[in-house]
């Protein structure tokens, strides 16, 4: 898996929830930290790099921001788009702490569990609801594994040396075999 240059990743940072009201305002749930964050990287696409809204004007809602956008939908047409991620390129995104990365930084980078050959590649990071995953494509199986994404399943994450270490890999590759 390549992985696209740093300028032409887009990272989903929210989502659309509808309109809101009849004047023309958005309601979107940002995925951020600090939620408020989102909106200051300009405008916001969808999966395609296509502008879906360039905020104007934020307010917050109960679990959402109210967002007035330059972009004139009627409230049908935002409406339509409710569910649909709005993402910000990568490039806009500041850079990570030596000790922080991000998921989508993830993406792509060889798995080893203990020898100098990788065992496989991280194809992304998911999460359905207990927790985040790692989504591992291990060289020579037909379909990848998910392996938890905690410090004891996935001790070493090394930016620096672009490599990803699972010592218990084979666990999760054969799940009914015992250790």
């Amino acid at each position: 898996m390549t992985k696209l240059p740093a300028k032409d990743r887009l990272i989903p940072m929210g989502v659309l929830k509808g309109a809101h009201g009849v004047r023309g305002e958005v309601r979107v749930k940002s995925f951020t930290a600090d939620p408020d964050i989102l909106f200051s990287y300009g405008p916001l696409m969808d999966e395609a790099g296509k502008v879906l809204l360039t905020p104007v004007s934020v307010r917050p809602g109960s679990d959402h921001h109210i967002v007035r956008p330059k972009e004139s939908l009627q409230k049908e047409e935002w409406d339509a788009l409710r569910g649909c991620l709005v993402h910000v390129s990568r490039d806009q995104l500041p850079e990570a702490d030596d000790d922080e990365f991000y998921f989508e930084d993830l993406i792509g980078l060889p798995v080893y569990t203990v020898g100098d050959a990788p065992e496989g590649r991280v194809r992304a990071v998911q999460n359905f609801g207990a927790g985040d995953l790692l989504e591992i494509e291990i060289t020579g199986l037909p379909s990848t594994v998910y392996v938890p994404f905690t410090r004891a399943d996935v001790p070493v994450i090394d930016m620096a040396s672009r490599r990803v270490v699972i010592p218990e890999l084979s666990l999760w590759a054969n799940p009914d075999e015992e250790s």
